[in-house]
């Protein structure tokens, strides 16, 4: 499903805007955001725990360093885009993580994430059902304390400059038959109403913000809403 996620996770992704942008990927993993971003003219930059994952993403051609999404080792404004996905509900202080993001994002650079929703529909349905069908999501993988809560999510992104919009996401239903049959090898997520579960967030970074200076919190009924712009 990580493959799935990241396709998605590329197409809110537009075409650089300038020779030598920048696109810092948290929690990179095996850089499986690596073949869906090609073409698009970014230098692809990696970021994660793991040194086996940082070979991998190497080998798809990321420039990949090792590293904690609370402390990146990569100076301030560095970033066109920052992508953050699957990873904000796998760390203990989304506060910290959510500010290394957006102190990475030059002036009008762009956030794109996905992430879990804190709520009983996605404890039951991501952990409870995804994690017991073979190829979803490993036994254990998530946390049920560590799943996001959107309203925070919101506010600690405006208290650096980006409003973050959201939408839900799911599987393609036919998709999604399709791969259980062994008919196919991919399935395509599909926007929804509903943050409930799985939900995508972008944003980009207000050009007069310094990075990290804090900023007066949105109202999360006005910083999140069903659609994402684009």
């Amino acid at each position: 499903m990580l493959h799935w996620l990241a396709a998605a996770r590329a197409e809110l992704v537009p075409p650089a805007a300038r020779e030598g942008a920048v696109l810092v990927d948290l929690g990179c993993g095996g850089g499986l955001m690596a073949p869906h971003l090609r073409g698009k003219g970014y230098h692809h930059i990696g970021v994660d725990r793991s040194p086996t994952a940082v070979r991998q993403a190497a080998d798809h051609g990321v420039l990949a360093v090792r590293g904690d999404v609370t402390a990146v080792p990569l100076r301030d404004g560095r970033a066109d885009v920052v992508a953050a996905g699957e990873i904000l509900e796998h760390v203990e202080d989304l506060p910290r993580a959510v500010a290394e993001s957006c102190r990475l994002l030059r002036p009008g650079g762009l956030l794109v994430l996905d992430t879990l929703a804190d709520t009983a529909l996605c404890r039951a349905l991501a952990i409870g059902v995804a994690e017991r069908v073979p190829g979803m999501a490993p036994r254990g993988v998530h946390d049920p304390e560590l799943l996001v809560d959107r309203a925070e999510l919101a506010r600690e992104c405006a208290r650096h400059g980006v409003r973050l919009q959201v939408r839900g996401v799911r599987p393609s239903l036919r998709g999604l038959a399709a791969w259980l049959a062994r008919r196919s090898e991919t399935v395509p997520m599909v926007p929804i109403s509903s943050t409930a579960v799985l939900f995508q967030g972008r944003g980009r970074r207000a050009a007069a913000d310094t990075p990290g200076r804090p900023r007066a919190a949105a109202q999360p009924g006005r910083t999140t809403r069903a659609a994402a712009e684009g």
